[in-house]
């Protein structure tokens, strides 16, 4: 099953953690954290000469696009997308384009969760247990359509 992980930067080690655990289980992971296409933690982007390039002009740079599309299009493509909160606008967006792509939204909620009414997007959990365990269930039906 191919699975995109929908996050804020601050969140780098657990999406690195959930990577690792989401692929020993099988699943394909599009992690935003190995193909950024130049940004860092703290919006922090690097010239190969290692100075830094200031986030407006990143985004809007042919490295930002590709970060960009590879965001928007793992949200709207994937099987499955986890978002792990609490998490800022760009990760809410990738929650947005997946529930409107029929795409099913596992949530791992957070403490000082910002998400009002749009909640409702999600199938929230409050472990990484269970949020994983959901994952197996939703890999299961998905092969039992695939077979059928």
């Amino acid at each position: 099953m191919r699975i995109y992980i929908a996050a804020s930067w601050k969140h780098q080690h657990a999406v690195e953690m959930l990577t690792a655990f989401l692929r020993e289980a099988g699943h394909t992971v599009l992690s935003f954290v190995e193909n950024n296409h130049g940004e860092q933690s703290a919006h922090l982007a690097l010239r190969p000469d290692g100075s830094e390039i200031p986030f407006e002009e990143w985004v809007w740079s042919d490295r930002g696009l590709r970060s960009f599309n590879y965001d928007t299009d793992g949200a709207r493509s994937a099987d499955l997308v986890v978002y792990v909160g609490p998490s800022g606008m760009d990760a809410a967006a990738e929650v947005g384009i997946a529930w409107a792509n029929n795409r099913p939204v596992l949530g791992l909620a957070g403490k000082g969760e910002q998400f009002g009414l749009m909640r409702r997007m999600i199938d929230w959990h409050s472990d990484y247990r269970s949020l994983l365990s959901t994952v197996e269930s939703h890999a299961k039906r998905l092969a039992g359509r695939s077979a059928a």
